[in-house]
């Protein structure tokens, strides 16, 4: 095993607009990393200004949708290594040192899964689905990259990958009420992506989608057991399935598409 002052070097990526009231906290518990790349589209805030503290390498690129501009992200880092992370997240001193030791082995694999604590407000969300909430973030971009999904994300690896044992902490909301506009923006993405791979929104999908949603997070996943922030994240969960739904409908109708 490499020790730990050979270990290999690390980028860590973050992509930014506008979160001034969080990314100096997240870019904190990152600023032993090899460096930081930060891309931003378009922050009339002082996001820059506050990720400058922190990195030079802080780049302006217009809105992709999420999988490109991390892979965009990715592309801007110096080295083959990177952990990427969202504004809302921390990562902890724990999960810090067991991605360095992972750095040093001889033979690392090509990516590793992070589990996230989801926080809504003060409160630790352990059901709903929330946890262990387990995705690649730590992996060698030689060997694996984001898909072109303009919401949810994911990264493809080619090659084998683990599971790093200490969590990143992700502070989503701040309140219940903090829900609503990352729920609009999420509808009007997810809608449009659908849209683009030709789904077709149905009458199923304004019903029946929005309450097994509900019963799913509520019930299934025992979101009930999180008291009432359990009970506002599966009214929301269903609500987003409705509005997703709905919007794809509306860009049916726009677009002459099939109706209801």
């Amino acid at each position: 095993m490499k020790s730990q002052e050979l270990r290999r070097k690390l980028s860590v990526v973050v992509i930014a607009k506008n979160e001034e009231e969080r990314i100096e906290e997240c870019l904190r518990s990152v600023s032993w990393a090899d460096e930081i790349v930060v891309v931003d589209s378009g922050s009339t805030d002082a996001t820059c200004a506050i990720a400058s503290r922190y990195t030079e390498r802080v780049q302006m690129l217009p809105w992709q949708g999420f999988g490109p501009q991390k892979q965009a992200a990715v592309d801007l880092a110096s080295h083959d290594w990177i952990l990427s992370i969202d504004c809302d997240e921390r990562v902890t001193p724990e999960l810090a040192k067991e991605i360095c030791a992972l750095l040093a082995v001889d033979k690392p694999m090509s990516a590793y899964t992070v589990p996230r604590r989801t926080y809504l407000g003060l409160k630790e969300i352990k059901y709903c689905g929330w946890y262990p909430d387990r995705t690649v973030r730590l992996f060698d971009r030689n060997k694996a990259r984001f898909s072109e999904s303009i919401v949810h994300e994911v990264v493809m690896v080619d090659g084998r990958q683990a599971d790093c044992k200490h969590d990143l902490l992700h502070y989503s909301f701040s309140n219940i009420n903090d829900m609503l506009p990352k729920m609009q923006r999420y509808s009007e993405l997810a809608a449009r992506q659908m849209f683009l791979q030709g789904r077709r929104c149905k009458l199923f999908d304004l019903t029946i989608r929005p309450l097994a949603a509900f019963f799913k997070t509520y019930l299934i996943k025992a979101g009930v057991l999180d008291g009432v922030e359990g009970l506002a994240i599966s009214v929301t969960t269903a609500g987003l399935a409705f509005l997703k739904y709905a919007r794809l409908r509306e860009l049916q109708l726009h677009n002459k598409g099939s109706e209801l």
